[in-house]
């Protein structure tokens, strides 16, 4: 049934899409690509129907070509492309960019007020007739041709690039670990995004990366693209009803004026880390919080070390893993859920998600975990709310290297926690947040370190 569904959903899109079958190219050559994600009014956004766009919503990307089949890597200001929506959406560019879908990465920025995009989850509630208050399968349609569109157009006006920027900035006072532990070792408080307890605000930093990551590609003195990652959840405020790309969007913004080059961001594994400490959830704090992570930014482009590169120095791998479903997952439970007419509407569609991903696992579906190789930076695609660890984890793997992370890729596994803080408890690791078991640890670090590893 999720094979049919899917290939539902790529005969619909499929119409009216440049398709573009190309050569490997002699040389390396980039061209990034920006088109609008903002919904209509009245769409929903995660939690309310959209009243306005106060700030453009953003799907933009890059097409990298001259190293076997083009590579398309994508950031979207949305919560999170899951399922068969995250599928359609790499095999319609990959369709775009003459390539194939495992080197096409789809991620999301994770912002509150903006979209949700699962059009598996959708179908489950459109049989119920309940999934016009969740999501609006339309407009993402509309959003995915127009950015095949842009691809394909990328792909024919892509610049030769002649050398890679590698930077590293600093971000102050922004990203705060959000699971405080007590005496006891489980999880005490839950310092989320906004946090109006000065107690819970007081405690120490915790785990975080601190770092934002850049890479730019150049051709001579010129700047083509830029990538970054910083890992923390992006939320100052929200439930306004006004989509908006919240203060990474904005951070990112601000570095693309003052730049004059397409600036693509990424978040990192930021699924326990939060401003909170920062963040008492007042509204001017979101432009606080965006001068902090601009800074970073600025940070980043002023210490970048530009290198020589060519299409010999850049590669793309992969892996497809199969993620082990929650114990929690049950079948006949969760579609009760679903069929309740009781139940909250958040609580059935919570309900569709947990059904839709347990079923995935069980009929042997994968995720694929990709990685970037450019010069000496590595760049890793991940799924899910990812914790920190991981992160941290690929980074003291490969200290001789570069290593940044984007996570947020397929949203199917909800929160994707290390194996001991599952039994340390608190919302991430809740049977209402996360949808794997424990085991995931295991896969994905076995997933990063065949990509990452020392060639022998």
């Amino acid at each position: 049934m999720y094979r049919n569904r899917l290939c539902k959903h790529l005969s619909f899109i499929f119409v009216g899409v440049a398709l573009c079958n190309i050569s490997v190219a002699e040389s390396l050559k980039v061209r990034g690509f920006d088109v609008d994600a903002s919904p209509p009014v009245g769409s929903p956004l995660a939690y309310d129907p959209t009243k306005e766009v106060s700030t453009p919503l953003s799907c933009r990307g890059i097409v990298l070509l001259g190293s076997g089949r083009p590579i398309v890597l994508v950031a979207v200001d949305w919560l999170g492309i899951a399922n068969d929506a995250n599928k359609v959406f790499r095999e319609v560019l990959a369709k775009a960019a003459g390539t194939t879908p495992d080197r096409v990465a789809v991620h999301a920025l994770h912002q509150h007020d903006a979209p949700r995009c699962d059009f598996s989850s959708d179908q489950m509630l459109a049989d119920l007739q309940i999934n016009k208050l969740s999501y609006d399968t339309g407009f993402a349609r509309d959003v995915f041709r127009r950015a095949a569109k842009a691809v394909t157009a990328a792909v024919q006006d892509a610049e030769p690039v002649t050398h890679l920027g590698l930077g590293v900035g600093i971000v102050e006072k922004v990203a705060s670990n959000r699971r405080i532990l007590g005496e006891d070792g489980k999880v005490k408080h839950t310092r989320y995004t906004a946090t109006r307890d000065p107690v819970v605000r007081a405690f120490p930093t915790g785990t975080i990366d601190p770092q934002l990551k850049m890479i730019s590609l150049w051709n001579g003195d010129r700047p083509l693209a830029v990538l970054s990652y910083y890992a923390t959840h992006p939320q100052s405020y929200y439930r306004t009803g006004q989509a908006n790309p919240d203060f990474p969007g904005m951070a990112r913004n601000m570095q693309q004026q003052e730049i004059s080059t397409l600036v693509v961001h990424f978040n990192g594994a930021g699924g326990n880390i939060g401003a909170g400490k920062w963040n008492d959830g007042s509204r001017a704090n979101r432009q606080v919080l965006a001068d902090r992570v601009a800074a970073g930014m600025k940070l980043a482009w002023k210490s970048t070390k530009r290198v020589p590169i060519s299409a010999e120095d850049v590669g793309w791998d992969s892996i497809p893993v199969r993620l082990p479903p929650g114990a929690h997952l049950k079948d006949p439970k969760l579609l009760a859920v679903l069929k309740d007419e009781k139940a909250a509407q958040l609580t059935r569609m919570g309900a569709a998600k947990h059904l839709v991903f347990l079923r995935r696992c069980e009929s042997g579906d994968t995720i694929d975990i990709g990685c970037l190789r450019i010069g000496r930076a590595r760049i890793l695609h991940m799924p899910g709310e990812l914790f920190v660890e991981y992160q941290l984890a690929a980074q003291q793997l490969r200290p001789d290297l570069f290593v940044a992370m984007a996570a947020y890729g397929d949203y199917g596994p909800g929160y994707i926690g290390t194996e001991i803080a599952y039994g340390q408890g608190g919302y991430e690791t809740s049977d209402r947040a996360s949808r794997v078991s424990p085991k995931v640890e295991a896969v994905l670090m076995d997933a990063i370190k065949k990509l990452i590893a020392p060639t022998k």
